[in-house]
């Protein structure tokens, strides 16, 4: 898709959230199925079933995806999708560009071995390998706009809200007196 295409497709979408902000909420869900005993989940993707399980470190056995990779896999996604989308608004000539995500993790904090220490990934780098011989400038904005478009990045960035609910299947209800 070419820069011309791209604002016509866009731009409608763009007219409409403008007049309409409502129209730009748009819910996403996943959805995926625990399989218990072997510390695993099926995720339900537009791709296909998708299996997660613990990470080597935790214990894993390297069968299923890890879930701290995916969360890399989908930062990598989100940020070529975006830079491309980007670079073509720029009318930028940009060749190959190769995306790495690399994150730091202390798993004594989601084994429960150190109380003071988090669980989760607490060092994440994202680095852009761009094949082009447009100007530094022109890149360096590319990269500024990548990040600030960039829907996995920011999110990371800003840290969303995230609420738990829970039910249970099949379970008898209180009797009310």
């Amino acid at each position: 898709m070419n820069r011309e295409q791209l604002r016509e497709v866009q731009g409608p979408i763009k007219k409409l959230y403008r007049e309409n902000a409502e129209a730009a909420v748009v819910e996403m869900r996943s959805q995926g199925t625990a399989v218990i005993g072997q510390q695993q989940c099926e995720v339900s993707t537009a791709s296909g079933k998708v299996v997660a399980g613990l990470h080597r470190a935790a214990g894993g056995d390297g069968s299923g995806l890890c879930s701290g990779d995916m969360l890399l896999d989908s930062l990598v996604a989100c940020a070529g999708v975006t830079l491309s989308a980007v670079a073509t608004s720029m009318g930028l000539n940009i060749g190959n560009v190769k995306i790495e995500a690399i994150a730091k993790m202390d798993f004594r904090g989601t084994m429960g071995i150190s109380p003071d220490v988090p669980v989760g990934i607490q060092h994440v780098e994202l680095h852009f390998d761009i094949d082009s011989r447009e100007n530094v400038e022109q890149l360096s904005k590319l990269v500024e706009l990548t990040e600030r478009y960039c829907v996995i990045f920011q999110t990371l960035q800003q840290t969303p809200i995230v609420e738990t609910s829970w039910s249970v299947a099949g379970a008898e209800k209180p009797s009310s007196n």
